[in-house]
């Protein structure tokens, strides 16, 4: 088909929908009857529905077709912390914080100005922190079940910035890196950022298709894995121990670097054995305070093999220098009296307390999450359209995530992510009841 043409029924099919005469939740037609009634070649279909998709317009779904989207709904929210207006309650973004902690952070403050060489504070620190500052990271690690030396610890700005530096620094533009085809939508950027290619894993409730990932592996030059074996954001799942152990011998089959994210590790007691002890000549552990702790606390940790921490320290030279010396200090304070421990027990249980209220008023909907997860996932029915419950419930004033930012894929599930641990528990009552009312409307 000429080039006009092609572009005549894209801007065509977006006038439609923008001027509203192809309704929200319309199903087009698919992509054969496109190309037979257009008189088009079935690879040009796809590319209709491919750029319409691409500018927000349509969603698709293997084996439910091509769907108008809400056109106000945009695929981003729920990964930008001000989307969400003042008055929203914000079940989109996990930024969990318990009564008190304002308290601990002045005492922390006033602690630290009256101790110590504040001097050191104010001048540049070492790429990868302060020997003794990598001593109590590599403690507090070892509370979590990765017992690493702590000349193989460094300390970053954050869990985000800590798969950033593992990336730019193992990884080149164009490497093939295996993830989840849903998965967390901070790697995605990170690999958006650093022009790698992200080839999806078929991923359920239970887990990752490790039969699929040993397929990708023998059929592609897969470069690296990126993986959340401890509670898996969005769906909450904990790898088993032979699947861990499976996954590894996948890794060392096919020479993988394993990027393992521990962000949300904390919440599961006891925790089982992270891929870095299982390989650590080729794991990159990557965990991080943002939500133990604060998330305005960007203090996080990698742990690597000795041939990797050169290229990673270059990487936080030329990103970030140090992480700030006044956060670093404060975060190895609370390792160091406890607070972090007490902090970590403390938000186990309140999301423990905030999932069995899910539970309860959402009890006649397919909720997917761990028993004791800040987040958890709804897939819809058959006909459902996540974009339009999401808008009705931005209308009430609650705030969700759609599948979209987690996919990896052009086939996006309908689904809803809540996050429940940032707003207080009278509100996420009445916002959990306005969204047991809007999904079954729609």
């Amino acid at each position: 088909m000429p080039q006009a043409r092609y572009k005549q029924l894209v801007d065509a099919y977006a006038a439609d929908i923008r001027e509203g005469r192809l309704a929200p939740g319309t199903r087009l037609p698919t992509h054969r009857q496109l190309a037979a009634s257009q008189g088009l070649a079935l690879v040009t279909a796809s590319r209709v529905y491919a750029e319409l998709e691409s500018m927000g317009l349509v969603s698709g779904e293997t084996g439910r077709g091509t769907f108008v989207r809400e056109p106000e709904w945009p695929t981003f929210l729920g990964t930008d912390t001000q989307t969400a207006a003042a008055s929203m309650a914000d079940l989109s973004f996990n930024y969990p914080s318990l009564p008190g902690q304002a308290e601990q952070l002045r005492a922390a403050l006033r602690q630290l100005a009256q101790s110590g060489d504040l001097d050191a504070l104010l001048r540049y620190q070492p790429h990868g922190g302060r020997p003794h500052e990598r001593a109590v990271a590599a403690r507090h690690l070892a509370t979590h079940g990765l017992r690493a030396p702590a000349e193989r610890v460094l300390i970053v700005c954050g869990a985000q910035h800590g798969l950033a530096v593992a990336a730019t620094a193992l990884l080149r533009p164009g490497d093939v890196v295996a993830v989840d085809a849903l998965t967390y939508y901070g790697f995605k950027g990170v690999a958006e950022a650093q022009r790698l290619e992200l080839a999806p894993v078929p991923v359920s409730a239970e887990g990752p298709d490790l039969d699929a990932l040993e397929r990708l592996c023998r059929a592609r030059r897969v470069r690296a894995i990126y993986c959340m074996p401890t509670l898996h954001n969005p769906l909450g799942w904990v790898l088993d121990q032979a699947g861990r152990e499976r996954l590894v011998a996948i890794a060392r089959r096919h020479d993988l670097i394993v990027i393992e994210d521990q962000v949300y590790g904390y919440l599961v007691h006891p925790q089982p054995a992270p891929l870095a002890a299982l390989a650590p000549e080729r794991t990159v552990y990557v965990s991080g305070l943002s939500k133990s702790v604060a998330a305005g606390l960007r203090v996080g940790f990698i742990a690597a093999p000795d041939a990797w921490l050169p290229a990673m320290e270059r990487v936080i030279r030329s990103s970030t220098w140090n992480t700030p010396a006044v956060m670093s200090a404060i975060a190895c304070m609370w390792m160091e009296d406890g607070t972090v421990a007490a902090l970590e027990q403390a938000k186990r249980e309140d999301a423990r307390v905030r999932q069995m209220l899910a539970r309860r008023i959402l009890a006649d909907l397919p909720v997917i999450a761990h028993p004791s997860s800040y987040f958890l996932w709804i897939p819809l029915a058959e006909e459902a359209r996540a974009d339009q419950i999401a808008m009705s419930l931005q209308r009430q004033q609650v705030a969700v995530t759609t599948a979209e930012p987690f996919a990896t894929t052009s086939q996006v599930p309908h689904a809803i992510r809540l996050a429940l641990g940032s707003v207080d528990m009278a509100v996420l009552e009445d916002s959990l009841e306005k969204i047991r009312r809007a999904v079954p409307a729609y």
